[in-house]
């Protein structure tokens, strides 16, 4: 039978202990080389929680699987600030470039729903809306306008 771990870690700095350790050592795991496996495979989100899986199989084998931090964490990151306004409408906390938009969606476009990443951007900019973040100095919402009226092109891939 297999069973499916899921939990939250800091990236590239897993430990043995909570949230890992108790999770995964009551299945016979060598609670090290798992902690190795996931760190190696989110040091490129190190600073962020990312969401990993750990499919542990009968035979004690396992794979891992990991998700993508949300968005908010990677415009946060982008940034370099620890959190977003909590009056969005009144006070901006940052101002990212359409590169970093694009950039920040093009690292969420395998985990969205959405087909395309011109509608990945749109969902970033939602994001930066919420958290009271401007986009080359305007609103979210007036950059997501001008993509919708062809000011600005998104490429597609």
């Amino acid at each position: 039978m297999v069973q499916v771990v899921e939990v939250l870690v800091p990236g590239g700095q897993a430990s043995p202990g909570p949230p890992l350790g108790p999770a995964i050592g009551p299945l016979g795991l060598n609670v090290k080389q798992v902690v190795d496996k996931i760190n190696e495979a989110t040091k490129d989100f190190e600073g962020l929680s990312v969401p990993v899986k750990i499919i542990v199989k009968d035979d004690r084998s396992f794979e891992i699987e990991v998700g993508v931090p949300p968005v908010s964490a990677l415009v946060k990151r982008a940034l370099g600030i620890e959190k977003g306004s909590s009056q969005p409408t009144r006070e901006i906390v940052g101002n990212l470039t359409m590169e970093q938009v694009i950039e920040i969606a093009r690292t969420k476009k395998q985990q969205s729903l959405s087909y395309t990443l011109r509608e990945v951007v749109k969902e970033v900019l939602g994001t930066c809306n919420s958290m009271g973040v401007t986009v080359e100095g305007k609103s979210p919402r007036e950059v997501t306008r001008e993509i919708e009226e062809g000011k600005i092109e998104i490429p597609e891939e």
